[in-house]
């Protein structure tokens, strides 16, 4: 979701007003982009192998939104994450040709989980999962933290990572059963080279999840909730203009940006190397903040306090 002050959060939140906003953004990100605002390629995992792997198909909705569509190809199960546009989401299911069989929302922002109705009335046998704390609309199946959802092959596990909101979870695909990489789909929390704001927690909230998923393997790879690559490898130049590696990253960005091709996955190792909100351990970026908080300015930045910083450095920088 878009930056909002703190009072249309609330409306946008807790009254019909939010939903309302979302019907209107899906009404004309559908007249202005009706291929989508982004072009995907699916992800095939071990298709030699017999039986064949796992499909992670990308799928760009409303001004800069992504659902994610999660194939047993074996099976021909499928698992949609944050479904958005239930249109664009049900054009996937009947090309793919497979049988939608639960939804995982990562949060309760209409923008992750409009489609939750609609979709689960079609597909009478889909499950709608997600966090008991967060009102997702439509939720059949509350997650706790390390819960497992299983479909066919697939097994998903729930990570409660709270901060943007309270009941914000990310959804990680166990690479082995397929035998390729795992796959982390972050809605809300983490980007390429960003992070989420924090509407309903605290700079360290945010921090604690950011870390939860800093313990994933480097090769996991990162599918975000939405397109935001050049946007945030912009201001990570800013902080830290001469990190080389988000130098690479922003030129690949720029080309694939100019073609409208789409930035997803990173892994999780690539965004250690640049996104700052992953990075704040590195010296560097306390020096680029300047003086730490104290009175004097003597003091060094805790690991939130920079985050909270970061963030609202952040805020500033896409408001010019």
């Amino acid at each position: 979701m878009k930056a909002v002050g703190l009072a249309w959060y609330s409306l946008y939140t807790r009254t019909w007003l939010g939903y309302l906003f979302y019907r209107q953004q899906l009404r004309r990100a559908r007249n202005r982009y009706p291929k989508g605002h982004s072009r995907t390629q699916p992800r095939l995992f071990n298709a030699h192998l017999c039986p064949p792997g796992v499909k992670v198909l990308p799928i760009p909705v409303l001004s800069d939104n992504y659902s994610y569509l999660i194939i047993d190809t074996q099976a021909r199960l499928a698992v949609v994450v944050d479904p958005s546009d239930p249109q664009a989401v049900q054009a996937s299911i009947e090309k793919e040709g497979v049988d939608l069989v639960a939804i995982l929302c990562t949060h309760k922002h209409w923008d992750h989980s409009g489609g939750n109705r609609d979709l689960s009335r079609r597909h009478q046998d889909c499950r709608v999962y997600g966090s008991p704390q967060d009102g997702i609309p439509y939720l059949t199946h509350p997650l706790c933290h390390q819960d497992v959802v299983s479909v066919g092959r697939l097994q998903i596990r729930a990570l409660a990572t709270p901060g943007h909101t309270q009941g914000h979870l990310v959804y990680l695909l166990d690479g082995e059963p397929y035998k390729g990489p795992s796959c982390l789909f972050s809605g809300d929390l983490l980007f390429l080279s960003g992070c989420g704001r924090t509407f309903e927690g605290t700079a360290e909230t945010m921090l604690s999840s950011l870390d939860t998923v800093l313990g994933l393997g480097d090769d996991t790879l990162l599918w975000p909730g939405h397109e935001y690559a050049e946007e945030n490898l912009g201001f990570a130049g800013v902080v830290e203009p001469e990190n080389l590696a988000r130098e690479r990253k922003m030129q690949w960005v720029q080309r694939q940006r100019m073609e409208r091709k789409s930035t997803c996955p990173s892994t999780l190792g690539e965004e250690r190397s640049y996104n700052p909100f992953l990075r704040t351990h590195c010296l560097v970026l306390q020096e680029a903040l300047g003086p730490g908080p104290g009175p004097t300015g003597d003091d060094s930045y805790s690991r939130a306090e920079l985050l909270e910083k970061l963030r609202r450095l952040k805020d500033l920088h896409k408001s010019k």
